[in-house]
């Protein structure tokens, strides 16, 4: 399912968004039903978005509970450039780790080697999450 149409404008800005920007606010439910937004790197694949999730973190614990899921990239800070997605995520265990998988090195290798080497990034960050949105909100 597309949520995304490159012929109309927002959508088109929303997708070099995607595609150019770091950060992204992934937001998912604790075991007591709180939500938990946190920024985090992402990689904009064609129609999910891939998440490399921390050994000892909770998104991945929240997630095999319940893959309903948003994210959103910052606004503008005056209410406008919103772009929300709603989704379902999952773990993908038979997934690359970060340092095999070439296109998230190519938007983050410099990022990553300024505080660790590519081995302890993937031993820290060894869950890829993948989530497919089911809806997006942008104005």
């Amino acid at each position: 399912m597309s949520t995304l149409n490159p012929d109309n404008p927002k959508h088109a800005e929303a997708l070099r968004r995607l595609r150019e920007e770091t950060i992204i606010w992934l937001t998912t439910v604790t075991a007591s039903g709180q939500p938990q937004s946190t920024p985090l790197w992402f990689l904009w694949e064609g129609e999910e978005f891939l998440i490399y999730g921390s050994k000892d973190g909770p998104k991945t614990r929240n997630i095999e509970r319940n893959p309903r899921v948003s994210l959103h990239l910052e606004g503008n800070g005056r209410g406008g450039a919103n772009v929300i997605f709603e989704g379902t995520a999952q773990v993908d265990a038979d997934a690359p780790l970060a340092d095999a998988f070439p296109a998230y090195l190519d938007k983050y290798l410099s990022l990553i080697t300024q505080t660790w080497s590519l081995d302890a990034f993937a031993e820290d960050y060894p869950h890829l999450i993948r989530v497919t949105p089911t809806r997006a909100r942008i104005w």
